[in-house]
């Protein structure tokens, strides 16, 4: 049995609290929260967990195996390096970290330790991202040729992280799992319509070195809330709408075709092909659901999380990238390392 710690009962919280309460192998020893309010609630819904004001109660407990963190950004480095160091493995709400380097030195510090450092991108757990997974990695889809996404509401606004780091981590974390390929080069604009604040509203587009080309709208402006990503591809195309409740994913078999006879190259002839369209069955685990199993399964087995240090660093990178180029007013920013994924 894997005793958890959780560190932060406010807007997350609570769902890993349930959900790891659900979760066989596991068992939520103790909650550590600022707000003694907050503590109430969770002593009248899960009576015999332990709270406590003081997260560091949970880090010299020897009964309690690993620490989850559910907290700002800006807390995430200082808690989960402490919580390695006591000897915990740690579950880290993403983003990661601030910057990059205080990523690698998590990485270090429970790689050192033989520790297992889980990083909550929650969509790479759920059964769309799965089936995308599939299609593309089958070939199916043939050539990709563009990501295409679409995250926008109204707020909720954050004082502490523009809405890259809220919305565009989404597909930041998804297009690393779907595709093993690192972008080369990131360029994003954003703008605060607020003074003092983060940016509030983005578009981000990200270059690869094989002509594939991704991009998300991000906003906290909208009077809607859109989940959209298009994926398209040489043979078929995907709709991936995060807010349908049944037929997440459509595939489409549609696309195009350009002429390789130089013979007709300079009339610059398109054939379009309209095919059916089908929305494949998907797992409806929830996704949180999915993700524990795999944190407890990963302790008790040693194994290496989906969703490792290694990728929560690389999507800080992007978010570091993307942040550098809005300050530029969009110049596009290199990205260092370009190594293909394993």
């Amino acid at each position: 049995m894997i005793n958890l710690g959780i560190i932060g009962y406010g807007y997350w919280g609570p769902n890993l609290v349930r959900n790891f309460a659900e979760t066989a192998g596991a068992n939520v020893a103790a909650v550590a929260d600022l707000d003694s309010a907050k503590l109430a609630i969770v002593q009248r819904r899960f009576p015999g967990v332990k709270t406590t004001t003081e997260f560091r109660d949970l880090l010299s407990d020897p009964k309690v195996d690993a620490i989850a963190i559910a907290t700002p950004v800006s807390t995430h480095f200082s808690l989960a390096l402490a919580a390695l160091r006591a000897g915990k493995h740690v579950w880290l709400e993403k983003p990661m970290t601030e910057t990059s380097d205080q990523a690698r030195q998590l990485i270090d510090e429970a790689q050192r330790r033989n520790l297992v450092l889980l990083i909550d991108h929650t969509f790479i757990y759920t059964g769309a991202v799965a089936k995308m997974a599939d299609l593309i990695q089958s070939g199916e889809l043939g050539r990709v040729y563009y990501y295409d996404s679409t995250r926008v509401n109204l707020g909720l606004f954050q004082r502490d992280v523009s809405v890259v780091s809220d919305l565009a981590v989404h597909d930041f974390s998804i297009l690393d799992y779907l595709f093993h390929e690192r972008p080369i080069a990131v360029s994003g604009s954003g703008t605060n319509h607020f003074p003092g604040t983060p940016e509030n509203l983005a578009y981000v587009t990200l270059f690869y070195a094989s002509g594939f080309i991704a991009h998300t709208n991000v906003s906290w402006l909208a009077p809607v809330k859109v989940r959209q990503v298009l994926v398209g591809g040489s043979k078929k195309m995907i709709i991936y709408d995060d807010l349908e409740p049944s037929e997440k994913i459509k595939v489409y078999d549609k696309g195009v075709s350009f002429t390789d006879d130089p013979e007709k190259i300079q009339e610059m002839r398109v054939g379009y092909r309209t095919g059916d369209m089908w929305a494949p069955k998907l797992a409806m685990t929830e996704a949180l659901s999915t993700e524990g199993e795999h944190f407890v399964d990963c302790i008790a087995n040693n194994k290496v999380p989906k969703t490792d240090g290694q990728l929560g660093l690389r999507v800080v990178e992007l978010i570091e990238a993307a942040s550098q180029s809005m300050r530029r007013r969009g110049e596009a920013v290199k990205i260092a390392s370009t190594e293909k994924l394993s």
